[in-house]
């Protein structure tokens, strides 16, 4: 039975890192990945949390600590899917008035869903380098997290369905938006960190952190019964990554070490955000079998 080769129902959008494996050019004898997920990736993530539809795949880093802190059966693979500088996902149309960052304070700034990963960074890097009370931003949003035993804080408010964020903040509707590929590309619209490709970098050279979107994770009842397969499915991951082309200069590492600061870093500000209800320890999202991949 150990030899028998299993599909995985494996929810993964393409990117340059999954490129290889999704193509065919990494394969497996041991293991076939069927990607039945939906385009975009997140939107199968709440049925992943909430419904167990995959065995395998990609999870926002914080849909995966909330997953963990409310007992979900999946486990970490040290192998980011996707990573990059968040600083310049906050922004404003300028022709309401210069912002710094502390101004949004008091105001209402708008973000697809609170427990949004780009979201989760730049909340923090506003908080820790600028010193925003978060407390007293209203955030706006559109909708729910992706888990079904989480409330978002009293300081969040749900726009009208079909609400445009990117509209309102271009109108003054809201101050201030946190956006990533949907930031408008607008010469009005500014970056609420200033100069935010320059303060990235000295950030990382500081931090030595990639913030972390997105991980592959597995069930943890396929790390128990079949290692072997999570093995191979490391595998594939890190051959596919290797085989990657127009990858970022700068990417988030493979391997649980490699990425234990950036990983540590998630889990304080999310339970400073109040997206998670406790602490985590980095060890925790893992077994004994993914904990020692890479």
């Amino acid at each position: 039975m150990l030899n028998t080769k299993l599909t995985l129902r494996t929810n993964l959008a393409d990117y340059a890192v999954t490129k290889a494996m999704k193509d065919g050019r990494v394969s497996s004898d041991v293991v076939t990945l069927d990607y039945c997920g939906p385009t975009p990736a997140h939107n199968g993530f709440k049925a992943m949390v909430r419904e167990n539809k995959f065995e395998a795949g990609e999870l926002a880093i914080v849909t995966f600590l909330q997953a963990k802190a409310y007992g979900k059966p999946y486990v970490l693979l040290p192998a980011p899917i996707s990573g990059r500088f968040q600083h310049h996902c906050a922004g404003f149309n300028i022709d309401f008035g210069d912002l710094k960052p502390k101004d949004i304070e008091g105001k209402r700034v708008g973000v697809r869903t609170y427990t949004q990963t780009t979201a989760l960074w730049i909340r923090g890097i506003l908080r820790h380098e600028y010193g925003v009370d978060l407390d007293k931003v209203t955030w706006m949003t559109l909708g729910d997290g992706h888990l079904a035993e989480y409330k978002d804080p009293e300081n969040c408010q749900r726009l009208p369905a079909g609400s445009s964020i990117p509209d309102m903040m271009l109108k003054g509707e809201l101050a201030a938006a946190l956006l990533g590929e949907d930031m408008p590309k607008d010469p009005r619209v500014r970056t609420l960190v200033p100069d935010a490709h320059n303060a990235a970098k000295a950030w990382f050279e500081r931090e030595h952190v990639v913030p972390i979107n997105h991980m592959f994770v597995v069930h943890e009842e396929l790390s128990r019964t079949r290692p072997d397969v999570v093995r191979e499915v490391y595998r594939m991951v890190a051959e596919s990554r290797a085989a990657a082309e127009g990858l970022p200069a700068v990417f988030p590492p493979l391997g649980l070490e490699a990425n234990r600061k950036g990983l540590q870093l998630a889990i304080d500000w999310a339970l400073d955000q109040k997206i998670i209800p406790h602490r985590l320890t980095v060890d925790e999202l893992f077994d004994d079998v993914t904990g020692s991949l890479g």
